[in-house]
């Protein structure tokens, strides 16, 4: 993930943005980020079923509309821009399962779920999501910075470098993190999910 000298004073401009405002800046931004948005979304999705409905482009575009919902992006660096990304990324698959699981249990009143909003995803992975989702909070309250590394690596699907890169640390701070982070995980979920 190449530095965008153009991006800087864009992100100042969001961060500093509020409504209408930060979507014009995001509208400005998005455009200068979609393909490295896209190798997220895609990162995200490749370990889905082939035929689920919310492809790498459908992510990056239900992405970029809850972006827009926010207020205040909060998000004056490249590296606070794709982490506000990848979270964002992380909670559509986490609601996606929780609706998969939802129509597994025969629905519920509280929300409506849509079959293209289950098919997202298989029971298994809809299982994995959620429980990684909960333990990379716990990890968050413990270890903030191996639980960003983990959502890099895993919902953001990048690289040891590009999350260095995007984190501004070193490879061999990440990889230390992402290693100590992985092995609480694992010990954490172990009996809920396995192959992480």
């Amino acid at each position: 993930m190449a530095t965008d000298p153009d991006l800087t004073p864009l992100l100042l401009r969001l961060h500093e943005a509020e409504g209408e405002a930060s979507v014009e800046v995001l509208d400005e931004i998005v455009p200068l980020l979609y393909d490295e948005l896209r190798t997220l979304a895609h990162a995200q999705l490749r370990n889905e079923r082939s035929d689920h409905t919310l492809g790498t482009t459908a992510l990056v575009n239900e992405a970029y509309l809850r972006l827009v919902k926010h207020n205040r992006l909060g998000a004056e660096t490249r590296a606070q821009f794709f982490r506000v990304a990848v979270t964002t990324m992380r909670r559509i698959l986490v609601d996606y399962a929780r609706a998969r699981n939802q129509l597994k249990r025969g629905g519920g009143q509280q929300q409506r779920v849509s079959l293209e909003q289950a098919a997202l995803m298989s029971d298994r992975t809809a299982d994995e999501v959620l429980a990684i989702d909960a333990a990379l909070d716990r990890l968050e309250a413990i270890n903030p910075r191996g639980s960003q590394v983990v959502q890099h690596r895993f919902f953001g699907g990048l690289t040891l470098e590009e999350t260095a890169d995007v984190m501004d640390l070193s490879v061999p701070t990440v990889h230390r993190a992402w290693r100590a982070a992985r092995n609480w995980l694992r010990k954490e979920i172990a009996q809920e999910v396995t192959g992480l």
